[in-house]
């Protein structure tokens, strides 16, 4: 074990310590009353929770079942945010967050427990200062980094019950495995435009199937929010509901016959709709979870090539590509070429480079091609309903460089692969870089960010 790893594992030992210190202090304190009458509870804390208390399904030992449970939230976003503030407003005794990231404004109409103030703040930091305005009695642990392989199962050991608010398919295998070999259950919910999933894995431990079971193999090409967009009421819907079985697991006894997994599928468009769709069993034989498959460490498992990612998403080499600067060059000094921006109808809409209709003689032209018409798609086949216009492709045709643009610069790398390979322009074929995003950061002008 690295020297890193031993100081991370110190310092959840010292936050464990801190954690148990606590409790006992609170526990002290609310054993006797000035008047010397003995309370499970504080007297803040009877007032606090006394309109869920009085649900016969929960009740006070439910109440205290909850100020002695120890959940783990991975992922302080659209879906962790309303999952924390929900567990501490029940009274969740301690709640661990996990996120290496900042906030930033593009959070903000979904993460509600971040705020213009915190922007450029970490996520942890931002999330626990809403948190403990809320509810100063749990323990809050800050977990600042990123989860990984190495520190996963000493972080997992100290909680009963994890929530999976992360938002890539690595991740989730992740968690998974970490949480079969700490003997927990997983809350994992997902979020994507406006439709919504719910599952809880590994419940209860050594019983139920794990994400593997669920998902022997990944998704092909995983969409993100920043890439296919969200509602924020929609993954807030999912959030709560994270919460809400989470509540369910901490009060309610394990079944003796457990019940069959069943995800919940949820449709904010047109219409409000829940179905429900029972999932297959622990699945015999499965790397994740199957008693067969000794397993006692995670470091030797690389999730993102398991998942087929590229870590930065690269498709092409540097000399393919060019800095938003490099092609403000390109448009200033009037060289010849096309611009071909290949985000949806909808994205084009909000914001775009003007095209030789605007003043700029040396862009051919500036249109509108969806990606997802052009992957393995021949250049000479791409034709339908979607196909380049007619001024697009006589442009192409005779062009002496054509630049590529999208949202993030990932859909046209390959725009740009299938271009080039093609031998449009003679292969003066460039993605540019960060696509419309880092041209909104570095214009001198100013220009629309979304």
């Amino acid at each position: 074990m690295s020297a890193a790893e031993l100081e991370g594992e110190n310092s959840l030992l010292k936050q464990r310590i801190q954690q148990l210190e606590t409790e006992l202090a609170s526990v002290q304190a609310a054993a006797v009353e000035p008047d010397g009458q003995k309370w499970a509870l504080g007297l803040d804390e009877y007032r606090r929770y006394g309109r869920q208390m009085i649900m016969p399904e929960i009740g006070l030992e439910g109440q205290l079942r909850l100020k002695r449970a120890r959940v783990l939230v991975v992922g302080v976003g659209g879906l962790g945010c309303p999952a924390a503030a929900y567990l501490a407003g029940a009274g969740v005794g301690t709640i661990g967050l996990v996120d290496h990231d900042v906030v930033e404004a593009s959070n903000l109409h979904r993460q509600i427990l971040h705020s213009t103030a915190t922007v450029g703040t970490p996520k942890v930091e931002s999330a626990l200062l809403y948190l403990r305005r809320l509810n100063p009695h749990p323990t809050y642990i800050p977990h600042d980094f990123a989860l990984s392989p190495s520190n996963a199962i000493a972080v997992f050991q100290n909680y009963d019950l994890v929530l999976d608010c992360t938002d890539h398919p690595s991740l989730r295998y992740l968690i998974s495995d970490a949480a079969v070999l700490t003997n927990i259950p997983v809350v994992s919910a997902s979020a994507l435009r406006k439709d919504g999933q719910l599952i809880v894995l590994n419940s209860p431990p050594g019983h139920g199937p794990c994400y593997r079971c669920i998902w022997p193999r990944p998704p092909p090409s995983p969409t993100s929010c920043a890439d296919g967009g969200i509602l924020g009421p929609v993954v807030g819907v999912m959030g709560v509901l994270q919460a809400l079985e989470a509540i369910k697991l901490l009060i309610l006894p394990a079944p003796s016959t457990p019940a069959p997994a069943t995800m919940t599928l949820f449709s904010a468009w047109p219409r409000l709709a829940f179905r429900h769709c029972r999932m297959r069993a622990r699945r015999t034989g499965c790397p994740g979870c199957s008693p067969a498959v000794e397993r006692t460490a995670l470091a030797d498992t690389d999730y993102v090539a398991f998942c087929g990612a590229d870590a930065e998403g690269v498709r092409l080499a540097p000399e393919e590509r060019v800095a938003p600067v490099e092609y403000r060059s390109v448009r200033e000094s009037g060289a010849p070429h096309v611009l071909l921006d290949v985000r949806d109808p909808t994205q084009f809409g909000i914001c775009h480079l003007r095209g030789s209709w605007s003043g700029f003689p040396s862009c051919v032209c500036m249109c509108v091609v969806p990606v997802l018409t052009c992957v393995d798609v021949p250049f000479e086949e791409f034709e339908g309903a979607s196909a380049l216009p007619a001024l697009v492709k006589e442009g192409l045709s005779t062009a002496e460089a054509v630049y590529v643009l999208c949202r993030l610069g990932n859909d046209s790398q390959i725009v740009t692969r299938m271009l080039k390979d093609a031998g449009v322009a003679g292969g003066h074929v460039w993605d540019v870089r960060g696509g419309i995003r880092e041209w909104a950061r570095t214009a001198p002008e100013g220009f629309p960010e979304y």
